[in-house]
C-alpha cells in the first residue's frame, strides 16, 4: 500500500501531506530538514514528496525520521522564484509544484505545502483545485501571535490579491470569519478592517465602502464586526480576524518579522555589552530563551489559501528548517477534525 493510499482503510488515522520539495530560496535541504522536524510534532504524519528523485532519494534515505514515511514522486522541472505565473499555468505540468497540488486534487494527500513562487502556487492551486462555490478571489491567511483568546490572530490577505477592491475585502471578511469559526472554534469571531485610523472618515474610498459592506454582512455571516483596526492592534486583543489587501498585508507581516528579528539582535548585543551583562544573561537564560521563541517569526510561518476546494499552505521562500516545519505543522493541524490544536510551544527553535 502506498502512503497516499493510507487516507483510506486502516491508515485513516495518518495525516498525509504533499510536499513540493524543490521550491524556495534555500533548496531541498531546508525542506527535508523541516519535514524531519515536523515529525516530532506529528508522529503519524506521512509525506508524498515531489521533486528530482535522483537528488532527493539518497538524502531522504539518510534521515531516520523520513526514511519510512515518504513516497517519492519524480518531477523533471522546477518552478523558479522568478517564473511568471501565467507561463507556469501553461507549461508547468512537469514541475514539482504542479505534482504536489495534484496529489491533493486526487485525494492522495490532505494538504500541500510549498516554499515556492507565491503567484505561481496560487495560480496552479486555482487551476487544479478550483475556487470554492461563492468565492470570487481566494486569499492567503496567516496566523500571528496575539493577546486574544486563541493566542493568535488571522490576517488576510497577505499576498494573493494586491489590488483588492471593496467587494474583495468583503469576501475576505467572510472567508476569514469562516476560517476562525471552523479552524479556531470561535462561534462569533471578531472581524476588523485594517485602516490608517479608527475614525470613520479615514482611509481610501475602497476601505470606506468595504466598511459598510462588511457591517451589512455581519449578522447573516455570523461574525462580530468591530470596525476599523490599526496595525498595532494585530498583537492585541482587538479582533480575531484582520482584513486587508494583499499588498498591505504582505508588507505588514514582513515589517513585523523584521522588527522581531531586530529585537532579538538588540537583546544579544545588550547582554554581550559588558562582563556583568553577560553574567546577568546567564541568570536570565531560561526567560531569554522563552522570549526568543515567542518573538521568532519562523514559528508562525505558513499562510493557508482560503476559498479553494483543497488545502494549500504557502511557506516563506526563505524559510529554514524551523520555518518549513511550522508550515507543515499548520497543514497537518488543518487536516485534523475539529478546531486547530495549539502546537506553537512545541516548536524547536
Amino acid at each position: 500500500m502506498s502512503i497516499s493510499q493510507q487516507l483510506d482503510g486502516d491508515g485513516a488515522d495518518h495525516i498525509v501531506i504533499s510536499i513540493d520539495a524543490m521550491g524556495g530560496d534555500r533548496g531541498p535541504g531546508a525542506v527535508l530538514a523541516g519535514m524531519a522536524k515536523a515529525v516530532k510534532l506529528h508522529p503519524k504524519i506521512k509525506y508524498v514528496v515531489h521533486g528530482d528523485s535522483t537528488y532527493l532519494a539518497p538524502r531522504i534515505h539518510k534521515r531516520r525520521r523520513l526514511n519510512d514515511r515518504c513516497e517519492l514522486r519524480h518531477s523533471d522541472e522546477v518552478v523558479e522564484m522568478s517564473s511568471i505565473p501565467s507561463s507556469v499555468v501553461r507549461n508547468g505540468q512537469r514541475t514539482s509544484m504542479w505534482s504536489a497540488i495534484d496529489a491533493v486534487r486526487n485525494g492522495e494527500a490532505q494538504a500541500a505545502v510549498s516554499c515556492g513562487n507565491t503567484g505561481a502556487l496560487m495560480a496552479l492551486s486555482m487551476l487544479r483545485l478550483r475556487r470554492a462555490e461563492g468565492t470570487k478571489r481566494p486569499a492567503i491567511a496567516c496566523h500571528w501571535p496575539s493577546r486574544n483568546r486563541t493566542g493568535f490572530s488571522i490576517l488576510l490577505d497577505v499576498g494573493a490579491d494586491i489590488k483588492a477592491d471593496e467587494q474583495d475585502l468583503r469576501n475576505f471578511a467572510v472567508l476569514g470569519a469562516e476560517y476562525a469559526r471552523v479552524g479556531m472554534g470561535l462561534e462569533m469571531p471578531r472581524v476588523g478592517l485594517l485602516n490608517i485610523g479608527k475614525e470613520t472618515f479615514k482611509g481610501r474610498k475602497e476601505i470606506r465602502a468595504a466598511n459598510d459592506l462588511i457591517s451589512e454582512d455581519a449578522v447573516e455571516q455570523r461574525f462580530n464586526y468591530v470596525g476599523y483596526v490599526e496595525g498595532s492592534d494585530i498583537t492585541a486583543d482587538a479582533a480575531d480576524v484582520f482584513v486587508t489587501d494583499g499588498y498591505t498585508g504582505n508588507a505588514m507581516i514582513k515589517s513585523v518579522e523584521g522588527t522581531a528579528a531586530l529585537i532579538g539582535e538588540f537583546l544579544k548585543e545588550a547582554f554581550n555589552y559588558t562582563f556583568l551583562s553577560r553574567i546577568g544573561a546567564l541568570f536570565a537564560l531560561t526567560s531569554l530563551r522563552r522570549l526568543a521563541k515567542r518573538i521568532d517569526p519562523r514559528r508562525v510561518n505558513g499562510g493557508v489559501f482560503l476559498g479553494l476546494n483543497g488545502t494549500v499552505v504557502k511557506s516563506h521562500g526563505s524559510a529554514d528548517a524551523v520555518g518549513v516545519a511550522a508550515a507543515i505543522d499548520l497543514a497537518a493541524r488543518l487536516s485534523m477534525p475539529g478546531p486547530l490544536p495549539n502546537t506553537a510551544d512545541q516548536h524547536d527553535a
